[in-house]
């Protein structure tokens, strides 16, 4: 036991000093996008628009664009870090010691989950200078901004285990993450769509993400509560076994 605590604080540790060494790669450029979409999104759609749900346009987007940061810093941060412990073969001098796998999944995982929390509260405090405060639920919104870190840590972990050169960690979040994300219901709600798109938005599980998460912030939501968990969960344990197997398997784990 004491041999699994020393290998996952050393691995948390690294992608703690990664974070923190590379501040103006890691931190500063999701704040600055996530400003950018605010205010050019929030200020010129949203003088069109004026209210969703019976919030205004601005206080709408809010969070979906915090978890749309939350989302893609998270996979970014494992991705990279992973494949490069691959590339550099680091990660074989942790699989020859006697470390299990699970541990060395909640090492990059929580690596992931430091990073996109960063990212989360900072991205919170800067829109908060252009929105009141208002924090409907607290308990769901922490439990939703922890778990979709959570989710997409595993996410960018699976991808880099599959990858096998550089443009392989790209093609995820190109062809997948970011549609997903965008027609996710970040810049609209899901009731002013047609009922074809309506029905078609509710096989976009990061829609059941950011409705979670926007009840959680404003006490509105598209979505059942209950049903935004559920896949929130479903998810994480899909991506949990699918990992876990693949590490038993030892595939992708080698370049």
């Amino acid at each position: 036991m004491k041999t699994q605590i020393v290998a996952y604080t050393t691995i948390v540790s690294k992608e703690w000093y990664r974070i923190v060494r590379i501040w103006p790669q890691t931190i500063i450029p999701p704040i600055i996008s996530t400003a950018l979409y605010f205010l050019i999104f929030g200020k010129v759609i949203g003088s069109q628009v004026q209210t969703v749900a019976g919030v205004p346009y601005m206080v709408f987007i809010a969070p979906g664009l915090i978890l749309m940061s939350v989302m893609t810093n998270a996979f970014s941060n494992v991705v990279f870090s992973f494949y490069f412990a691959k590339f550099q073969k680091n990660l074989e001098e942790i699989l020859v010691a006697p470390v299990h796998p699970l541990t060395i999944v909640l090492g990059f995982i929580t690596g992931g989950i430091i990073r996109a929390l960063i990212i989360g509260i900072i991205s919170i405090i800067v829109i908060l200078f252009f929105i009141p405060a208002t924090f409907a639920h607290v308990g769901v919104l922490l439990s939703f901004i922890i778990g979709t870190a959570f989710l997409f840590s595993l996410g960018g972990l699976l991808n880099a285990i599959y990858a096998t050169k550089m443009d392989d960690l790209s093609v995820f979040t190109t062809f997948i993450l970011t549609p997903l994300t965008y027609f996710g219901g970040v810049f609209y709600s899901i009731q002013s769509l047609s009922p074809l798109w309506q029905t078609l938005s509710q096989y976009n599980p990061i829609l059941y993400l950011i409705n979670g998460f926007r009840y959680g912030f404003l006490g509105v939501s598209d979505t059942s509560l209950l049903t935004s968990y559920g896949v929130l969960v479903g998810l994480s344990l899909i991506l949990i076994i699918w990992i876990y197997i693949l590490f038993k398997k030892g595939r992708g784990l080698k370049l």
